[in-house]
């Protein structure tokens, strides 16, 4: 399956809006996981049917639903229907090869973000969609399977006196925002070192698979820019909304984490212009080691030339040839052989072509 555009086959000749899963199916059931909390409260327990979180949209509690498996469409439209989603909106969190982008709705802002992962012993890079939608104070967030980074969010909930506990909806979804853009970081960081520990490989020119690992960075550093750079656009475009879903007191995080996408966006490119200096030089190392084969080869036919012109006039078939006959003849030639391939090295040595 291609990794750069999702088949959408299942999706020809739909009418917009059709709940279309698009994808690879990657658990087997869909979960559902509610928090809802305030500065006192905190509930967090797994919902079996939707509708028993659907109330809590219109409490003065944040409410945080957090949907697993993407797969079954009759629960993901229970939760579009439970929370009136519009259908466009839909039909994108079930279409898995979005590209990230932040729409604006009436009741509600749709944010979609690829979270991402190395894997380490392949070096490939593998995501997941993030589709969040931002409520005035609920925030759905929709995932491919279980699992992800926001732990670290969810124990800063757990904690009665933490910022995200006296704060709204929106920076609820600036924390996950940010701890998926950190992630961003730390894989890039990942990937970086590797692609850094190349130049002593490439330098040496001992390690024969160094063109297929440079080849495996940039397409895998592509396949990182392809998530990221539209994220920044996103996050950029948030900065910008003049929306009563976002707080003022949030819109300074906001613009931090927008600097945060630019340092990511900027070392992707940086390694990205890495990886094709360092594919220049090995190509020049290659170049530089073939030349010198091509001198010594070079140099030993320079010898060799007088040597069989010499060679090849005393061994012809004349039988009045001079010298032919002489006693010491034999030993003379090889004499004259080796003095003269002496003296074109030694010339070559202090010409320093050796």
């Amino acid at each position: 399956m291609a990794r750069f555009l999702k088949k959408r086959d299942a999706s020809k000749g739909q009418s917009p809006g059709s709940l279309i899963f698009i994808g690879t199916q990657k658990t087997d059931d869909v979960s559902v996981r509610m928090i809802d909390y305030d500065a006192i409260r905190l509930t967090d327990k797994e919902l079996s049917d939707i509708k028993d979180g659907s109330h809590f949209k219109s409490t003065n509690t944040v409410t945080w639903i957090n949907i697993n498996g993407l797969h079954d469409t009759q629960k993901i439209q229970e939760v579009g229907q439970a929370f009136d989603l519009h259908p466009l909106v839909m039909e994108d969190i079930l279409n898995t090869g979005q590209r990230p982008k932040l729409e604006e709705f009436d009741t509600c802002v749709y944010i979609v973000l690829k979270m991402i992962r190395l894997d380490e012993k392949t070096n490939m890079i593998h995501n997941e969609q993030l589709s969040i939608i931002l409520g005035d104070k609920f925030l759905l967030t929709f995932q491919e399977q279980p699992g992800d980074v926001f732990e670290p969010v969810r124990e800063r909930i757990r904690r009665p006196k933490s910022r995200i506990r006296g704060s709204g909806a929106d920076y609820l979804a600036y924390a996950l925002l940010d701890t998926v853009v950190d992630n961003y970081m730390h894989t890039i960081e990942l990937i970086g070192e590797k692609i850094e520990d190349l130049e002593e490989d490439i330098l040496e020119g001992h390690d024969t698979a160094v063109m297929e690992k440079i080849n495996g960075f940039k397409r895998e550093i592509n396949y990182l820019r392809k998530s990221i750079r539209p994220a920044r656009d996103a996050i950029l475009n948030m900065s910008r909304l003049d929306s009563d879903l976002f707080h003022e007191n949030t819109l300074p995080f906001i613009k931090d984490l927008q600097d945060l996408t630019h340092q990511a966006t900027e070392a992707i490119d940086t390694y990205r212009d890495l990886l094709t200096d360092q594919l220049n030089i090995y190509n020049s190392v290659m170049a530089n080691k073939m030349n010198d084969i091509m001198k010594v080869l070079t140099i030993f036919a320079a010898i060799f030339i007088p040597l069989t012109f010499i060679a090849g006039i005393y061994g012809t078939n004349f039988e009045y040839l001079p010298e032919l006959h002489y006693r010491y003849s034999y030993f003379i030639f090889w004499a004259v052989l080796i003095a003269l391939a002496g003296i074109l090295l030694f010339y070559f040595k202090r010409k320093r072509w050796l």
